[in-house]
């Protein structure tokens, strides 16, 4: 993490872990009153989002550590929830909702860690499957460097048989993890695109190959893993380029050992689209030809983004046949017309989750 400024909220400055993230840093800290305080700093700058991701703020969570997944009615949504451990990235694309979501942007990491695995006690004694995941509002594995909190987490959910921990990166900070008596309650999971992608709009992630590389090392330790295609962005050749990267991922993993793969076209609020001219001008994809969906969220017309998603549905079931396949914030005509069948003919989209979950994480009611 190439942090400069490290903020201390006065609520936690006491507190030890604030100690020990300062040290690794190696940074001397600036207390702050408030995070309202450290917000204001970072708004002032003339880049806000640039400048966030390189501010830390040390402070704790005051609401609740594990909420649902924002989702939306319009969209078929497959009911996971998100575990809290902070907000922002430090990598850097594009396409990141996260850009306009925060006002403004800010690394912000929360101390009070025993609030927080008491949060999970509480859930994993509703003895129901629950299926959680840190990387919803932040990478899961950028904070390792300072504070292990996916090795803290890992060990957590490997003592109970009721929930899985999905941990979801664009990074392959994970060889501390690789000896840890998992019991196959965490999935490791990467987000995948095409190198033109990567190039071009992620900026500080790791390549795909070091990715798949990293997921291979995972399986071999016995991790249950899964894969994100989202955001799938259109340009020409992308089609050619994403079955590329599908194949290569079929051949560095056993299918048998991925619980799941997601896909999900690239869609906006449109107050992202004036942050990406002026962040990244050279990029393209935000001229692509989009509709205003019925969530509020800028899409690709439909017609052109089920062709990708007809293709890349077929390469799967082709390819791996047993692994559970779904569309994130999609309709059922566009499940209908690249799977042949509506969620509610499996169950629903969580029931379809949950039983590949059980299936290959061992989860007991």
């Amino acid at each position: 993490m190439r942090i400069q400024t490290l903020y201390i909220d006065q609520a936690v400055a006491d507190h030890p872990l604030c100690a020990t993230i300062a040290a690794r840093l190696g940074l001397s800290p600036e207390p702050v009153a408030s995070p309202e305080t450290a917000y204001r700093f970072v708004a002032a700058a003339a880049d806000p989002v640039a400048t966030g991701k390189r501010s830390l703020l040390l402070t704790h969570n005051k609401g609740a550590f594990i909420r649902p997944c924002p989702g939306t009615r319009h969209y078929t949504c497959c009911n996971y929830m998100i575990l809290h451990i902070g907000t922002f990235c430090v990598m850097d694309c594009a396409y990141c909702i996260l850009q306009s979501y925060f006002h403004p942007p800010l690394l912000q990491y929360d101390v009070n860690q025993k609030d927080m695995m008491a949060a999970l006690d509480t859930v994993f004694a509703e003895r129901k499957i629950r299926r959680i995941g840190t990387g919803e509002f932040t990478d899961s594995l950028i904070w390792e460097s300072i504070d292990p909190v996916s090795e803290k987490l890992i060990q957590k959910f490997a003592g109970q048989e009721q929930a899985i921990l999905e941990i979801k990166s664009k990074s392959v900070h994970m060889e501390h993890l690789l000896d840890l008596p998992h019991n196959r309650k965490t999935i490791m999971a990467w987000s995948l695109n095409t190198e033109p992608v990567v190039a071009r709009e992620e900026r500080g992630t790791a390549s795909i190959e070091a990715r798949l590389r990293a997921a291979s090392r995972c399986q071999e330790r016995g991790y249950p893993l899964a894969f994100h295609f989202d955001p799938l962005i259109l340009y020409p050749g992308c089609e050619n380029d994403y079955l590329a990267v599908l194949d290569r991922l079929f051949d560095s993993i056993d299918p048998s050992g991925i619980v799941w793969i997601s896909l999900g076209s690239f869609r906006f609020m449109p107050d992202l689209k004036p942050i990406v001219q002026a962040r990244f001008p050279a990029s393209k994809m935000i001229y692509g030809e989009f509709i205003k969906g019925m969530d509020g969220k800028m899409r690709y017309f439909k017609p052109q983004r089920m062709a990708l998603y007809r293709a890349l549905v077929g390469r799967i079931q082709q390819a791996a046949p047993q692994v559970t396949a779904y569309f994130c914030m999609e309709d059922d005509e566009a499940w209908q017309q690249a799977f042949g069948f509506t969620p509610a003919e499996k169950g629903g989209l969580p029931a379809m989750l949950d039983r590949a979950a059980v299936r290959h994480c061992g989860l007991r009611l």
